[in-house]
Protein backbone atom coordinates (compact mmCIF):
# COMPACT_ATOMS: atom_id res chain seq x y z
CA UNK A 1 0.00 0.00 0.00
CA UNK A 2 1.41 3.38 -1.03
CA UNK A 3 2.10 5.85 1.78
CA UNK A 4 1.04 9.42 1.03
CA UNK A 5 3.43 10.99 3.51
CA UNK A 6 6.97 12.01 2.63
CA UNK A 7 9.78 9.94 4.11
CA UNK A 8 12.95 11.81 5.13
CA UNK A 9 16.36 10.24 4.58
CA UNK A 10 19.21 12.09 6.28
CA UNK A 11 22.63 11.10 5.02
CA UNK A 12 26.19 12.03 6.01
CA UNK A 13 29.55 10.35 5.59
CA UNK A 14 29.15 8.89 9.07
CA UNK A 15 25.46 8.17 9.57
CA UNK A 16 22.10 7.62 7.92
CA UNK A 17 18.60 7.84 9.31
CA UNK A 18 14.99 7.48 8.19
CA UNK A 19 12.08 9.42 9.65
CA UNK A 20 8.47 10.28 8.97
CA UNK A 21 5.75 12.25 10.74
CA UNK A 22 3.52 9.91 12.76
CA UNK A 23 0.67 11.38 14.79
CA UNK A 24 0.24 8.11 16.68
CA UNK A 25 3.86 7.94 17.85
CA UNK A 26 4.72 9.29 21.29
CA UNK A 27 7.16 11.83 19.85
CA UNK A 28 5.00 12.56 16.78
CA UNK A 29 7.58 11.09 14.40
CA UNK A 30 9.05 7.68 13.70
CA UNK A 31 12.84 7.98 13.73
CA UNK A 32 15.14 5.13 12.71
CA UNK A 33 18.93 5.64 12.87
CA UNK A 34 20.72 3.22 10.54
CA UNK A 35 24.18 1.86 11.44
CA UNK A 36 26.23 2.34 8.28
CA UNK A 37 28.86 -0.24 7.43
CA UNK A 38 32.31 1.25 7.00
CA UNK A 39 34.20 0.35 3.88
CA UNK A 40 31.18 0.43 1.57
CA UNK A 41 29.65 3.45 -0.11
CA UNK A 42 26.55 5.24 1.20
CA UNK A 43 24.63 4.07 -1.88
CA UNK A 44 25.48 0.45 -1.06
CA UNK A 45 24.45 0.99 2.57
CA UNK A 46 21.12 2.38 1.40
CA UNK A 47 20.56 -0.57 -0.94
CA UNK A 48 21.09 -2.94 1.99
CA UNK A 49 18.77 -0.86 4.18
CA UNK A 50 15.93 -1.34 1.69
CA UNK A 51 16.25 -5.09 2.25
CA UNK A 52 16.23 -5.00 6.05
CA UNK A 53 14.54 -1.86 7.42
CA UNK A 54 10.76 -2.13 7.96
CA UNK A 55 10.25 1.65 7.57
CA UNK A 56 11.59 1.43 4.00
CA UNK A 57 9.14 -1.33 3.15
CA UNK A 58 5.99 0.68 3.87
CA UNK A 59 5.49 1.82 0.28
CA UNK A 60 6.61 5.44 0.41
CA UNK A 61 6.65 7.12 -3.00
CA UNK A 62 7.75 10.57 -1.79
CA UNK A 63 11.06 11.31 -0.11
CA UNK A 64 13.12 14.25 1.11
CA UNK A 65 16.84 13.50 1.07
CA UNK A 66 18.87 15.74 3.39
CA UNK A 67 22.53 15.70 2.40
CA UNK A 68 25.42 16.51 4.74
CA UNK A 69 27.81 17.67 2.04
CA UNK A 70 29.72 20.90 1.26
CA UNK A 71 27.43 23.74 0.17
CA UNK A 72 28.08 26.68 -2.13
CA UNK A 73 25.62 29.55 -1.68
CA UNK A 74 24.64 31.73 -4.65
CA UNK A 75 22.38 34.84 -4.51
CA UNK A 76 19.11 34.09 -6.27
CA UNK A 77 19.45 37.00 -8.70
CA UNK A 78 22.86 35.70 -9.83
CA UNK A 79 21.86 32.05 -10.26
CA UNK A 80 21.15 30.56 -13.68
CA UNK A 81 19.98 26.97 -14.10
CA UNK A 82 22.68 25.03 -15.93
CA UNK A 83 25.59 26.85 -14.28
CA UNK A 84 25.46 24.99 -10.96
CA UNK A 85 28.07 22.34 -11.82
CA UNK A 86 30.69 24.84 -13.01
CA UNK A 87 30.14 27.11 -10.00
CA UNK A 88 30.28 24.27 -7.50
CA UNK A 89 33.34 22.54 -8.94
CA UNK A 90 35.17 25.85 -9.10
CA UNK A 91 34.61 26.35 -5.37
CA UNK A 92 34.74 22.76 -4.07
CA UNK A 93 37.21 20.09 -5.18
CA UNK A 94 36.90 16.30 -4.97
CA UNK A 95 33.29 16.22 -6.17
CA UNK A 96 33.90 16.40 -9.92
CA UNK A 97 32.34 12.96 -10.46
CA UNK A 98 29.20 13.78 -8.46
CA UNK A 99 25.98 15.39 -9.58
CA UNK A 100 25.50 18.99 -8.45
CA UNK A 101 21.98 19.77 -7.27
CA UNK A 102 20.42 22.94 -5.96
CA UNK A 103 17.79 23.96 -3.42
CA UNK A 104 16.17 27.39 -3.40
CA UNK A 105 16.03 29.19 -0.04
CA UNK A 106 13.18 31.55 -0.87
CA UNK A 107 13.17 33.44 2.44
CA UNK A 108 16.88 34.15 2.16
CA UNK A 109 17.09 35.03 -1.55
CA UNK A 110 19.74 32.35 -2.02
CA UNK A 111 20.29 29.06 -3.84
CA UNK A 112 22.25 26.29 -2.11
CA UNK A 113 24.39 24.11 -4.39
CA UNK A 114 25.50 20.70 -3.12
CA UNK A 115 26.94 17.44 -4.44
CA UNK A 116 25.15 14.10 -4.66
CA UNK A 117 26.83 10.80 -5.53
CA UNK A 118 25.46 9.44 -8.83
CA UNK A 119 24.91 5.92 -7.48
CA UNK A 120 23.01 7.32 -4.51
CA UNK A 121 20.79 9.36 -6.84
CA UNK A 122 20.09 6.18 -8.82
CA UNK A 123 19.07 4.25 -5.68
CA UNK A 124 16.68 7.04 -4.68
CA UNK A 125 15.19 7.29 -8.18
CA UNK A 126 14.70 3.51 -8.29
CA UNK A 127 12.61 3.53 -5.10
CA UNK A 128 10.72 6.86 -5.15
CA UNK A 129 8.68 8.66 -7.80
CA UNK A 130 8.86 12.05 -6.04
CA UNK A 131 12.26 12.97 -4.56
CA UNK A 132 13.25 16.33 -3.14
CA UNK A 133 16.77 17.18 -2.01
CA UNK A 134 18.29 19.76 0.33
CA UNK A 135 21.35 20.35 2.53
CA UNK A 136 20.93 19.22 6.16
CA UNK A 137 21.39 22.82 7.35
CA UNK A 138 18.51 24.26 5.31
CA UNK A 139 15.80 23.90 7.99
CA UNK A 140 18.22 25.40 10.55
CA UNK A 141 19.17 28.36 8.36
CA UNK A 142 15.52 29.16 7.70
CA UNK A 143 14.40 28.78 11.30
CA UNK A 144 17.31 30.83 12.67
CA UNK A 145 16.51 33.52 10.12
CA UNK A 146 12.98 33.76 11.58
CA UNK A 147 14.45 33.69 15.07
CA UNK A 148 16.95 36.46 14.27
CA UNK A 149 14.19 39.08 14.22
CA UNK A 150 13.71 38.76 17.99
CA UNK A 151 15.32 41.80 19.60
CA UNK A 152 17.41 44.51 17.99
CA UNK A 153 20.91 43.10 18.53
CA UNK A 154 22.84 41.58 15.65
CA UNK A 155 23.38 37.82 15.95
CA UNK A 156 25.93 35.27 14.80
CA UNK A 157 25.01 31.58 14.80
CA UNK A 158 27.09 28.39 14.83
CA UNK A 159 25.36 25.08 14.13
CA UNK A 160 27.35 21.93 14.99
CA UNK A 161 26.48 18.76 13.08
CA UNK A 162 28.25 15.70 11.61
CA UNK A 163 31.69 16.95 12.76
CA UNK A 164 31.10 20.26 10.96
CA UNK A 165 30.18 23.79 12.05
CA UNK A 166 28.02 26.08 9.92
CA UNK A 167 28.60 29.73 10.90
CA UNK A 168 26.08 32.24 9.60
CA UNK A 169 24.48 35.63 10.10
CA UNK A 170 21.64 37.51 8.46
CA UNK A 171 20.83 40.98 7.34
CA UNK A 172 17.10 41.41 6.73
CA UNK A 173 16.04 38.77 4.16
CA UNK A 174 19.43 37.42 3.13
CA UNK A 175 22.63 35.94 4.44
CA UNK A 176 25.22 38.41 5.61
CA UNK A 177 27.67 35.53 6.02
CA UNK A 178 27.54 31.75 5.70
CA UNK A 179 30.38 29.22 5.64
CA UNK A 180 31.23 25.77 6.97
CA UNK A 181 34.26 24.84 9.06
CA UNK A 182 35.64 21.76 10.76
CA UNK A 183 33.69 21.37 13.99
CA UNK A 184 35.57 18.61 15.82
CA UNK A 185 37.84 20.74 18.00
CA UNK A 186 36.57 23.40 20.40
CA UNK A 187 39.73 25.55 20.21
CA UNK A 188 39.63 25.65 16.40
CA UNK A 189 35.90 26.37 16.48
CA UNK A 190 36.42 29.32 18.84
CA UNK A 191 39.12 30.67 16.51
CA UNK A 192 36.85 30.37 13.45
CA UNK A 193 33.91 31.99 15.26
CA UNK A 194 35.96 34.93 16.53
CA UNK A 195 37.49 35.42 13.08
CA UNK A 196 34.02 35.67 11.52
CA UNK A 197 32.86 37.94 14.35
CA UNK A 198 35.74 40.31 13.66
CA UNK A 199 35.22 40.11 9.89
CA UNK A 200 31.59 41.17 10.30
CA UNK A 201 32.49 44.00 12.68
CA UNK A 202 30.16 42.77 15.42
CA UNK A 203 30.20 44.46 18.84
CA UNK A 204 31.66 42.20 21.54
CA UNK A 205 29.69 43.94 24.30
CA UNK A 206 26.35 44.33 22.57
CA UNK A 207 25.80 41.70 19.85
CA UNK A 208 24.93 38.03 20.41
CA UNK A 209 26.57 34.67 19.70
CA UNK A 210 24.25 31.64 19.56
CA UNK A 211 25.48 28.03 19.58
CA UNK A 212 23.25 25.11 18.62
CA UNK A 213 23.55 21.41 17.85
CA UNK A 214 26.06 18.77 18.90
CA UNK A 215 28.64 21.14 20.39
CA UNK A 216 32.06 19.58 21.12
CA UNK A 217 33.48 20.32 24.59
CA UNK A 218 30.51 22.61 25.08
CA UNK A 219 31.28 24.14 28.47
CA UNK A 220 34.92 24.79 27.59
CA UNK A 221 33.92 26.39 24.28
CA UNK A 222 31.38 28.69 25.91
CA UNK A 223 33.91 29.65 28.58
CA UNK A 224 36.50 30.51 25.95
CA UNK A 225 34.04 32.56 23.89
CA UNK A 226 32.90 34.49 26.96
CA UNK A 227 36.45 35.73 27.46
CA UNK A 228 35.91 37.80 24.31
CA UNK A 229 32.15 38.11 23.81
CA UNK A 230 29.70 39.28 26.45
CA UNK A 231 26.54 37.63 25.10
CA UNK A 232 27.07 33.92 24.35
CA UNK A 233 24.06 31.60 24.41
CA UNK A 234 23.49 27.88 23.87
CA UNK A 235 20.13 27.14 22.27
CA UNK A 236 18.33 24.37 24.15
CA UNK A 237 16.01 22.44 21.81
CA UNK A 238 13.42 21.63 24.49
CA UNK A 239 13.05 25.25 25.54
CA UNK A 240 13.39 26.54 21.99
CA UNK A 241 10.58 24.32 20.70
CA UNK A 242 8.24 24.63 23.72
CA UNK A 243 9.07 21.16 25.06
CA UNK A 244 7.79 19.43 21.94
CA UNK A 245 7.99 15.63 22.32
CA UNK A 246 10.31 15.39 19.32
CA UNK A 247 13.06 17.12 21.33
CA UNK A 248 13.22 14.12 23.67
CA UNK A 249 14.27 11.64 20.97
CA UNK A 250 17.79 10.53 21.80
CA UNK A 251 20.31 11.33 19.08
CA UNK A 252 17.87 13.24 16.86
CA UNK A 253 19.80 16.02 15.07
CA UNK A 254 18.55 19.58 15.59
CA UNK A 255 18.07 19.98 11.82
CA UNK A 256 15.45 17.21 11.84
CA UNK A 257 13.69 18.85 14.79
CA UNK A 258 13.60 22.13 12.85
CA UNK A 259 12.38 20.33 9.73
CA UNK A 260 9.41 18.65 11.44
CA UNK A 261 8.47 21.56 13.70
CA UNK A 262 9.20 24.56 11.45
CA UNK A 263 9.43 23.19 7.89
CA UNK A 264 12.20 23.05 5.34
CA UNK A 265 11.75 26.64 4.23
Amino acid sequence: MEQKQRLTIRLSRYAMSFSVADAEAEAQIEYVPYPMKSGIAPAANLREAFLTEPILQKGFSKVLVMMSTPVVMVPTDQFRIGTETDIYNHAVTEHENDLVMYSVLTQLNAVALFAVNKDLKTVIDDHFTDAKWCPVCQPVWNYMHQRSYAGIRRKLYAYFYDKHMSVFSFTENRFRFVNTFDGTNSHDSVFFILSVWQQLGLDQRRDEMHLVGNIPEREEMIEQLRKFLQNVYKINPSGDFNRAPITQIKGLPYDLMALYLKGRG
